[in-house]
């Protein structure tokens, strides 16, 4: 990422007007897991040329990326804002390991910035009521404004997967005309269009042990994943012609106390596509290099692509109400031609649980959270796989995500969580299903208790 930009983003904060005690605000998280993964391997039509395969096998495979049982740390994460004064916030949140956002997952970099930003004005969540005419700019590396920030589990939907997992960087506009009806705009880079298996783990597409170039007959532990487009991580700040532009309009209602709100969002995105993206610990690069197939064997076409341009529009629904909440999004996307659609559908209920043990003066096991998430990908077109050598990303997709998140303490909490994941290939349904367990601790400094 440029350091320039981020520079820049920061001057403004020089210039506001000094006001009292300005206030730190930090908070740590560190997930921890046990992860089961089912084994598949799932062949494909597309011919490797010779070294380009494990020894002995004339196959290629879309395969679980780490099958079997895994301990394993995936992150620590660290939160700090600073607010220099009422309409001033500056926002990081650093990452430390990475490893469900690593992609390749062997190569990718272990120390990442999520997000870096600087805002003025009030930004109000989709669960929030709006007290009046407010307006806000943030400067910076931020998430979408459609993305579902309050998901329950540990894993994601094939919505969140594809279209809006990770942060853009830019500039984002919002106005809230009192408590009904708000509009937001953005100008940012455009995240790169990439691989990924949608379970924990990201897989291995262009990591430098599968180069057969440097390694013959590559066989690494890591594997390829049954993987499908997404947008990806950014790499870099780098503004262009091809930068992306979103707008956005939406209508909240509800009670100023926030328990029973409705939140209704409407966007759209649009930019064209870039001839290559470095990809970090890849060899394959992003966007239109990564569509156009292995040009370097003289295998192209492999899907079919009519122009450069990528867009997505779609609508989201936030529900609360008392102890529940539901989330639902639905996305049209056009990439290159490429066209998917789909919709995401989670809900939650949290039980309020009776005192029984307490420790440091906290409830033991204060609440439990049943929740239960749906997804659905439609793919409406189909490549070649003889000459393009993931099919998996023209399958029809369906996920069923579902658990219970336990409080264990007011830093501790447990996440239990079942994937059935399921794709349609040669006319039938196949699965590559996932159990993942997580123990989530969270520290919080004085001022963010």
């Amino acid at each position: 990422m440029s350091r320039v930009f981020w520079v820049f983003a920061l001057i403004p904060a020089l210039w506001a007007q000094e006001e009292p005690d300005p206030k730190w605000r930090f908070s740590l998280e560190w997930d921890s897991h046990y992860r089961h993964s089912e084994e598949n391997a799932y062949a494909i039509p597309f011919r490797f040329p010779d070294g380009f395969l494990p020894p002995g096998e004339t196959t290629g495979f879309l395969e679980t990326a780490d099958a079997g049982n895994h301990v394993e740390v995936s992150r620590i994460t660290l939160f700090a804002d600073y607010d220099i004064q009422s309409n001033w916030r500056v926002h990081a949140k650093f990452d430390v390991i990475d490893l469900y956002d690593r992609n390749p997952t062997s190569s990718d970099h272990q120390v990442d910035v999520d997000e870096i930003w600087l805002r003025w004005g009030q930004e109000w969540d989709p669960e929030q009521v709006p007290t009046g005419r407010t307006f806000y700019a943030k400067l910076g590396k931020f998430g979408k404004f459609e993305r579902q920030d309050d998901r329950h589990l540990v894993s994601y939907g094939l919505m969140a997967t594809a279209f809006n997992r990770f942060e853009d960087g830019g500039l984002e506009l919002g106005m809230d005309w009192g408590q009904y009806f708000y509009a937001k705009a953005s100008y940012t880079v455009g995240n790169p269009v990439f691989f990924r298996d949608p379970n924990a783990l990201a897989a291995d597409n262009g990591s430098p042990d599968r180069d057969p170039f440097l390694h013959p007959y590559p066989d690494p532990p890591i594997k390829s994943g049954v993987v499908l487009l997404y947008d990806a991580e950014l790499e870099e700040i780098k503004f262009d012609s091809r930068s992306e532009w979103g707008v956005a309009i939406g209508t909240r209602l509800g009670n100023a106390l926030g328990y029973r709100t409705a939140n209704i969002l409407l966007y759209h995105y649009q930019r064209k596509l870039r001839e290559a993206v470095n990809m970090g610990g890849s060899f394959y690069s992003g966007d239109l290099d990564l569509l156009r197939g292995v040009e370097e064997l003289g295998l192209v076409n492999g899907l079919p692509l009519k122009n450069e341009d990528k867009s997505e529009t779609g609508a989201n629904v936030w529900f609360t109400f008392d102890e529940g909440s539901l989330f639902a999004q639905y996305v049209d996307s056009d990439i290159a031609g490429l066209k998917r659609s789909g919709y995401e559908i989670e809900a939650a209920w949290v039980f309020k649980l009776p005192l029984v043990w307490a420790f440091q003066n906290r409830q033991l096991f204060s609440q439990i959270t049943p929740v239960v998430r749906y997804s659905h990908l439609d793919c409406d077109f189909v490549g070649n796989g003889a000459i393009y050598p993931a099919p998996s990303v023209w399958w029809d997709w369906k996920k069923l995500d579902y658990g219970l998140v336990v409080q264990l303490h007011h830093r501790w909490a447990l996440f239990i969580e079942m994937t059935d994941n399921r794709f349609f290939r040669s006319g039938k349904w196949e699965t590559n299903n996932e159990f993942l367990a997580t123990a989530r601790y969270r520290w919080f400094s004085r001022d963010n208790r």
